[in-house]
């Protein structure tokens, strides 16, 4: 399979390439058991655009139309050394998972940069928890846009690897005095919380009171990076509505509301905040 730039003159390990992880799901009568085997890949962009355009849509959810998504996967895919896939059918086949990294300085002139570097900043500016976010996107500093995204029903297991894996590269990168010295991280997530169905509403209007809705994370990594951050916080998407969070009910009483999410951290504290993840996350051995 394609393999990563390696680290081996200073001793330094890979993440593994390779895992296999075991679904069980089980009642009084039935026992299911799935065995799957998750592989790791550079970028390839004669294989991955499609995979990449789709993953980076469900990132933005309704948004995602705001930006020329072809052209940002084209920029990931021009990057193959920085960054994996995760495929379960070989490297032919589409991928599951993605984690990157991109220099907000280095391409603030290209045409998806620049519509994300738009996109972030008005979505910060309406968090206060966000406020240090546009400073530093305008700043010129070397910003290292993280964007990560996975099928819905994909194991978060597979989270440490993506980031130990990055840090290796981010690392290699530089002493190949390629330009991936960053000050700081953005990562780019989604968080969700529960809201009653709008086609309740008679129900809706018996209830008093209206308490805070409890946000949770689709990536459970991110409730980890938190800890590190310098900043974080949600952020409603552009074109959201309720019609949209009733869609998204799925035999439940309650409709799901997506946002979205960013967290910073000081490149100081990244690897300290990967190796918590792999902490927090890693299968038991």
């Amino acid at each position: 399979m394609a393999k990563k730039r390696s680290r081996e003159a200073d001793g330094t390990t890979e993440a593994s390439d390779k895992m296999a992880v075991d679904n069980e799901s089980s009642d009084d009568e039935d026992f299911d058991m799935v065995n799957v085997d998750f592989e790791w890949f550079n970028f390839n962009e004669k294989i991955d655009f499609h995979g990449t355009k789709s993953l980076i849509r469900q990132l933005f959810d309704v948004d995602a139309n705001l930006f020329d998504v072809s052209a940002l996967a084209d920029l990931i895919l021009s990057q193959p050394t920085v960054g994996s896939t995760v495929k379960t059918d070989g490297e032919e086949s589409d991928p599951f998972a993605f984690l990157t990294v991109l220099n907000v300085q280095e391409h603030r002139q290209k045409k998806p940069m620049a519509q994300l570097i738009e996109y972030l900043s008005k979505k910060a500016k309406e968090n206060e928890s966000l406020a240090p976010v546009p400073e530093l996107l305008a700043s010129g500093k070397h910003i290292g846009l993280i964007l990560s995204e996975r099928l819905i029903n994909m194991p978060s297991e597979i989270a440490p690897p993506l980031y130990s894996m990055l840090v290796d590269e981010i690392e290699a990168a530089v002493e190949d005095k390629e330009p991936y010295e960053f000050t700081h991280y953005l990562i780019i997530s989604k968080t969700y919380h529960e809201i009653e169905s709008t086609l309740n509403v008679e129900e809706r209007k018996k209830k008093k009171g209206k308490q805070d809705p409890t946000l949770y994370h689709f990536h459970p990594e991110d409730e980890v990076l938190q800890k590190h951050a310098l900043a974080f916080g949600s952020y409603p998407f552009t074109k959201i509505d309720e019609a949209v969070a009733d869609s998204k009910r799925a035999f439940q009483e309650m409709g799901v509301m997506p946002k979205g999410s960013m967290i910073l951290i000081d490149a100081s504290k990244f690897t300290d905040a990967v190796k918590a993840v792999g902490e927090y996350l890693s299968p038991p051995s």
